[in-house]
């Protein structure tokens, strides 16, 4: 389960809380907080 902070790699992840998902576009790319809830935990879609 990818959490805030963590670099889990390109792809969507979604918000366990909310739904919301956000799309990393690199491998380098820091997973951020949800934007809607600011919530940190999500799962791979």
């Amino acid at each position: 389960m990818p959490s805030t902070g963590e670099k889990p790699g390109k792809g969507n992840y979604k918000c366990k809380s909310c739904g919301t998902v956000i799309y990393l576009d690199d491998h380098t790319d820091t997973l951020p907080p949800c934007p809607k809830c600011h919530k940190t935990d999500f799962t791979r879609v």
